[in-house]
């Protein structure tokens, strides 16, 4: 019985594939960018010496340059994805990115295997675009997961600048020194645009849009409707607080108890595949006997259908609306 390593090596170029693309903008932007810096990304590119208007100007470019690009092609497949992880790479360097990463699995496929050149190129490009997809759906899921857990301190913090004299735009500019990156960067653009005349409200329902957050969404209309019939901000904030805290516990208690369910259903759609991948593997002429025959194709094909309709049917069954 031979063993091919041949689903093995598309694998390890897939991995491959992945890090390169972390690796290539960590060295392009520096730590800085990273999620896990305690500096936000504003604070440190002002302490580098560039001015309060130029940061502004390129934290702005980056936050609104993905949704721009719609029109391209193959970029419109991750517009909005990029557009809520504020991927600092420029659609054209992203486009850049998939080409190299597609180049280099093209080596790797060239050297380790003995696939066809139309399959190498095929596999290439669905690695190359397909690896810079996954990482930048990742990148926004840990950004938008961040962000939900900073809100509530940070709106508390709001409230307790208010309740000592500040007003609201100072209240901005402190949760902007004071808390980490997402949010700070995002608060600190927010109150360099009000510093340069831009109504508060309406940056934060334009961080709110972009963002897609509830909560962001709440807390821009709190605002905008004390700016039009006045009250007391403080308190107002206070009890928004309270409910975004009692949201986002609301959220993990419901992820808590559909993990259970969440993960039996990725079993369930991946073990059919795995247990292909190992028969190809530890006996590839197992089908051998049965390929040429008329049956083959629609057998395939309605097995096809049934993987495709057990993920939708589970993804549905533990997708809870709250």
């Amino acid at each position: 019985m031979s063993i091919s390593a041949e689903p093995l090596i598309y694998g390890l170029i897939f991995i491959a594939v992945l890090v390169m693309v972390e690796g290539i903008y960590l060295t392009v932007f520096g730590k800085s960018i990273s999620l896990n810096s305690k500096v936000n990304r504003r604070l440190d590119l002002l302490e580098k010496g560039q001015g309060r208007d130029k940061v502004l100007e390129q934290l702005r470019k980056e936050m609104s340059q993905h949704m721009k690009s719609q029109s391209i092609p193959i970029y419109s497949l991750l517009a909005a994805k990029a557009q809520k992880a504020n991927i600092a790479f420029s659609p054209t360097q992203l486009i850049m990115v998939m080409a190299l990463l597609a180049g280099v699995a093209f080596v790797g496929l060239t050297l380790k295997t003995e696939a066809g050149l139309a399959v190498r190129i095929g596999v290439s490009i669905a690695m190359g675009v397909g690896g810079v997809f996954m990482w930048v759906n990742n990148k926004a899921k840990k950004r938008l997961s961040l962000l939900e857990e900073q809100l509530p301190d940070a709106v508390e913090l709001m409230v307790r600048s208010l309740r000592v004299g500040h007003p609201f735009s100072s209240a901005v500019s402190i949760v902007a020194k004071e808390v980490a990156d997402p949010l700070g960067t995002e608060m600190g653009v927010i109150a360099d645009e009000s510093a340069y005349g831009r109504d508060i409200g309406e940056s934060l329902k334009s961080m709110a849009e972009r963002m897609d957050m509830q909560d962001l969404r709440f807390l821009a209309v709190a605002v905008t409707i004390q700016q039009q019939s006045g009250g007391n901000l403080a308190e107002i904030l206070d009890g928004l607080a309270k409910v975004i805290r009692a949201r986002f516990r609301l959220f993990r208690r419901v992820k808590a108890i559909t993990a259970e369910a969440k993960w039996s259903g990725v079993f369930l759609s991946i073990f059919p595949l795995l247990c292909l991948v190992g028969i190809n593997v530890m006996q590839p002429d197992y089908y051998d006997d049965v390929m040429e025959t008329s049956a083959f194709i629609p057998a395939c094909l309605v097995v096809a259908a049934f993987l495709v309709t057990n993920v939708l049917v589970m993804r549905n069954l533990v997708n809870i609306k709250v």
